[in-house]
């Protein structure tokens, strides 16, 4: 009986150590990486955590995972440009399939320091490796994280993904023209409407207010994928009224080139659209249009 009474006690002990660890989401040991994990997420100690994860490196433990949440430790506590060198610096010691998370913890911390030309640089490594067909580790889809909620990402939605990235790269640097024509490629990809709204910004800094108009009203009417989004549609409004604010009135109209007696105001332009008098779609639109009915195919 005292046998069977320990077995129990000890398995209470079992099921409650494991609880512990599912609440932290702490791993099980004594290790440097364990303990380096147990200090950020229960102690809440970014400072010994790092000196615990720098541990974990040196001692090879679970390097790959040391070295990439160091780096996020790291730039929690503004320390980026120290968490690059890190990375750069260790990254030969960490195995091939990490690579990739590797890289999108720098691109991070890359925009964390406003490292532009560096953004662009990796993006388009990134890119050539999905068009050599060496990104995924082979695979075709690739699960990722976003909130605590797992989710599969596609070869192609991952190019779409970079691309606007890369566009937006541009955007920063105030190259336009090239952010155009990536944004475009991106679309013809995988559209969706927070790439075309970042579209619609780029032509109007390049005062083609009568493209980025129709753009802006795609998102608006629900036609892009993503445009029933909240967060997308009130971006759009915010450019369209960027865009009225910007011009004066006669002025908006003549870049939209239609009559006065036509426009009586915004309403009225939309009442047109839902009678099938919408003006002609841009061309990108129907391009994209086609790629999906060639993938279709």
């Amino acid at each position: 009986m005292e046998g069977i009474s320990v077995c129990k006690k000890s398995s209470k002990l079992g099921k409650k150590d494991d609880l512990y660890h599912v609440i932290h989401k702490v791993p099980y040991g004594d290790s440097p990486y364990v303990k380096a994990k147990h200090a950020q997420l229960v102690d809440k100690d970014p400072e010994a955590a790092i000196v615990l994860f720098w541990k974990a490196i040196n001692c090879g433990d679970k390097v790959d995972s040391a070295l990439k949440d160091m780096a996020v430790v790291m730039k929690q506590l503004d320390r980026s440009e120290e968490a690059i060198e890190a990375i750069k610096s260790f990254r030969g010691l960490c195995s091939k399939h990490s690579q990739e998370s590797l890289d999108n913890v720098l691109l991070d911390l890359y925009k964390k320091c406003g490292k532009i030309e560096e953004q662009i640089e990796l993006l388009k490594r990134k890119l050539r490796l999905i068009y050599q067909g060496e990104a995924f580790n082979g695979r075709t889809t690739r699960t990722a994280r976003s909130h605590g909620k797992k989710f599969q990402v596609s070869i192609k939605q991952e190019t779409a993904r970079l691309l606007g990235n890369l566009g937006w790269a541009y955007m920063q640097k105030e190259n336009y023209m090239m952010a155009e024509v990536v944004f475009k490629k991106a679309q013809m990809v995988d559209a969706d409407a927070n790439k075309a709204c970042n579209l619609g910004l780029c032509l109007m800094r390049q005062s083609r207010y009568k493209e980025a108009y129709y753009i802006l009203e795609e998102v608006l009417m629900g036609i892009i994928p993503g445009s029933d989004e909240i967060k997308s549609r009130k971006r759009a409004e915010e450019l369209l009224e960027e865009l009225n604010a910007n011009l004066p009135q006669p002025e908006f109209m003549d870049a939209l080139g239609l009559d006065d007696d036509f426009v009586k105001g915004i309403d009225d332009l939309l009442d047109a659209w839902n009678t099938n008098n919408r003006p002609r779609r841009l061309p990108i639109f129907e391009e994209i249009s086609s790629f999906r009915d060639q993938l279709a195919c």
